[in-house]
């Protein structure tokens, strides 16, 4: 093999790379030999058929294998040898091959940048904690009690009124007099004003009486469900029974036995817990934004240019699904937006390095107990499919490195938090709560990180077997992104 730097700029590199033709030619007979054990060919013994038979019915279908094999090992070789850790696949071109003759390819690699990671133990961040309020324990009872509302019959003889609920009768059929399953009921509680049924139903019981007899006339949505009346006109006759007003829970103990409490102390207390967890994830939240701000703002190192556009696509791709999923529409991205958001993919393919780098350098790995945890929280989110998510995951190894990368991310932040200098700060609910989290940090003059010696560049060709836990930076921005991401979410533009 013979190998010649074409081009060596930052973090791009170029060789091209000859494999002679007797090499070739060698792998080629050592493969048409072996699987010749296996063929069967009239005249001859299994096993036994001569190698020129087998170049002449085989020989073209086993050179395409050996082409591969040869330039997966031979550009794995080279950057072995070369101690090149690749941000990405490397590119391969052949530019010249015949049977019988050299084989030339080209190969381009982008490189992992070589930095040093900043002393953490300089890194001083403030984390906001905020107490739980009496008031916002009164407010999530009121809550409670609105959801466990019960209903009472009127005592007037009052028409009806949004947010009664009524017991009807009904029965429904298309203009030509047909009926179909589900057009008609007895003694069926509808809470006006709830939009359980098509658009225009509920709105022409209000205002009626007990003991009214209605036609309703409606247009069942062109999107509807069943096709036979998708769009159609329909009447519906409909007896009001009787008419039940809602009524709020009383906030007592009897409420929260309803809710599974013992008593009403109780439910406050876990109320209260409750809260406390929601605060407790949003402090983490903003811990954990400080944290990148910091690491964003005190490194500076050439990014592989493949990484940045990978996720810039990404990024692209996501603000214009949920521009598409707008009902109020958008506009299209422009030039300009495009370059906005460039700016969010270069924050995140650094961080991602940046932690990548730091998780590394201190064995900080995932175990397959706590990626198993991941999996059930995960099927959790789905009652009663929880084997079919399982099964999922099982058979989508690549999916499954989608929960291992935020798990691999929160271990690294937590060996951060250990070392960093926190000061915590009593802030208010606003203040904890505040929507600012999606902000890009303003740009800052960063402090030039100082590049790795020689001998850290030798050391760190012995990370090749830990060179999976680059994952972080390596995705494709997800549809939804991991909770330290949340800090350069992009949004999406809303149409002027």
């Amino acid at each position: 093999m013979e190998v010649k730097d074409i081009k060596s700029e930052g973090l791009h590199q170029e060789f091209e790379i000859r494999i002679p033709a007797s090499d070739i030619d060698k792998r080629t007979d050592d493969k048409l030999m072996e699987a010749g054990k296996t063929i069967n060919m009239p005249g001859f013994r299994k096993g036994k058929v001569p190698l020129k038979l087998l170049k002449q019915r085989f020989g073209k279908s086993i050179l395409g294998e050996v082409l591969e094999t040869v330039v997966n090992e031979t550009s794995a070789k080279v950057m072995k040898d070369r101690n090149i850790r690749p941000a990405m696949q490397p590119k391969i071109e052949v530019k010249e091959f015949e049977e019988g003759k050299d084989l030339v390819y080209s190969m381009a690699v982008e490189t992992l940048p070589e930095f040093e990671v900043m002393d953490l133990k300089k890194v001083k961040i403030e984390k906001p904690v905020c107490d739980v309020e009496e008031t916002a324990v009164n407010e999530a009872l009121e809550k409670v009690a609105e959801q466990s509302k019960v209903t009472e019959a009127i005592k007037s003889k009052r028409a009806t009124k949004k947010g009664d609920f009524v017991f009807i009768d009904f029965d429904g059929k298309k203009k030509d007099g047909t009926s179909y399953p589900g057009m008609s009921a007895e003694g069926f509680e509808l809470e006006l004003g709830s939009n359980q049924f098509i658009p225009g139903f509920e709105d022409q019981l209000i205002g009626k009486k007990a003991g009214d007899d209605v036609d309703v006339a409606v247009t069942f949505p062109e999107n509807y469900g069943m096709k036979d009346l998708a769009g159609e006109e329909a009447v519906f006759a409909v007896k009001i029974h009787e008419i039940r007003e809602a009524k709020k829970a009383e906030i007592d103990d009897e409420l929260a036995k309803k809710a599974g409490m013992e008593d009403l102390e109780a439910l406050k207390k876990a109320i209260t817990e409750s809260i406390e967890r929601d605060y407790g994830q949003l402090s983490r939240l903003r811990v954990k934004k400080a944290i990148l701000d910091v690491l964003d703002e005190n490194h500076d190192f050439d990014l592989p240019e493949g990484m940045v556009n990978m996720e810039h696509e990404g990024i692209i791709r996501q603000v214009e699904q949920e521009n598409s999923m707008n009902p109020e529409g958008a506009e299209a991205l422009t030039d300009e937006d495009k370059e906005e958001l460039r700016d969010i993919a270069v924050r995140r393919v650094r961080l991602g390095l940046i932690l990548s780098d730091i998780g590394t350098e201190n064995k900080i790995q995932i175990s397959n107990q706590e990626l198993q945890t991941a999996v059930i929280r995960e099927a959790q989110k789905y009652p009663g499919q929880e084997a079919q998510v399982f099964e999922y995951y099982q058979k989508n190894p690549q999916v499954l490195d989608s929960l291992r990368a935020p798990l691999f991310e929160d271990k690294v932040i937590d060996f951060i938090l250990e070392l960093a200098d926190v000061k915590e700060t009593k802030v208010t609910v606003d203040e904890l709560t505040a929507d600012n989290l999606d902000e890009i940090p303003a740009k800052k003059e960063k402090k030039k990180a100082t590049k790795k010696t020689s001998a850290k560049k030798a050391e760190s060709s012995k990370k090749d077997d830990a060179a999976e836990e680059k994952k972080p930076a390596k995705k494709k921005a997800p549809a939804k992104k991991t909770a330290a991401e949340k800090d350069d979410k992009p949004k999406a533009k809303a149409k002027k």
